[in-house]
């Protein structure tokens, strides 16, 4: 099983070129367009990521994201979702990195097969960077942001957060 999983990725890949191949399709100016598209695709996203990053990291060195879980403690607690997650909630859509880090950090405190630590684990898994993805999505396509997409993105990464509280809840809790 183990030299199948090796030889899969190699395999896809013969397989595409052999199908490609049968159609008359030129390989290699195919994967030299791809990297083309892709080198264009970077070089128009270039900007939002030198501007998101940096705004990331100064957000996270300022404590802002503690503060908030700490004064927002007692609302998340009216509302079924363990405290302790705060934080989490406050940085999944700003950075995915920051995010894994924290609930890291609580699975270590709490154990992967707590409440918290399985709330987390699906609180990571459910929502989405949404920050991120809006700034290097409207970036690559060139869209402009009419005002809606943040909080339809921000209301989405709530209903995951409050969804992901109340079924570990339900089914370990």
């Amino acid at each position: 099983m183990k030299t199948l999983a090796q030889l899969l990725v190699p395999l896809l890949i013969a397989a595409a070129a052999l199908a490609a191949r049968m159609h008359g399709a030129d390989i290699y100016e195919a994967m030299t367009a791809g990297a083309r598209k892709g080198l264009l695709t970077l070089w128009s996203i270039l900007p939002a990521l030198l501007v998101v990053f940096p705004m990331i990291r100064l957000l996270e060195a300022s404590g802002l994201p503690e503060l908030l879980g700490t004064a927002l403690g007692p609302m998340f607690r009216l509302l079924g979702v363990p405290e302790e997650t705060g934080l989490l909630m406050l940085l999944r859509p700003l950075s995915g990195s920051a995010a894994l880090a924290a609930a890291s950090e609580l699975m270590q405190r709490h154990g992967p097969d707590s409440l918290i630590g399985r709330t987390a684990a699906v609180m990571l898994g459910s929502s989405e960077t949404s920050l991120y993805v809006i700034a290097v999505y409207f970036s690559a396509a060139g869209a402009r942001d009419d005002g809606r997409a943040l909080p339809a993105a921000l209301c989405a990464d709530l209903a995951c957060f409050l969804g992901a509280a109340w079924v570990c809840r339900l089914l370990w809790g």
